[in-house]
């Protein structure tokens, strides 16, 4: 796991908080910006992940030229 995908991940983790602090407290200025964040930590993990997944593709090219 790269440093984007951890990221991502927490991000989506304080998201989840924020979003259900805000359900419990009925406060829901927190509860959009806990799913907005949530969904921003969504996006930034898969960035990561395509990244990470383009990366090992190209190594694997560059192993096979090499052969």
């Amino acid at each position: 796991m790269r440093q984007q995908e951890a990221r991502g991940k927490v991000k989506k983790l304080k998201g989840r908080v924020k979003e259900a602090a805000g359900i419990i407290t009925g406060y829901s200025a927190l509860e959009r910006k806990g799913s907005r964040q949530r969904a921003e930590g969504a996006v930034q993990e898969r960035l990561g992940k395509a990244r990470r997944k383009v990366g090992e593709f190209v190594d694997g090219v560059a192993k096979a030229i090499k052969k």
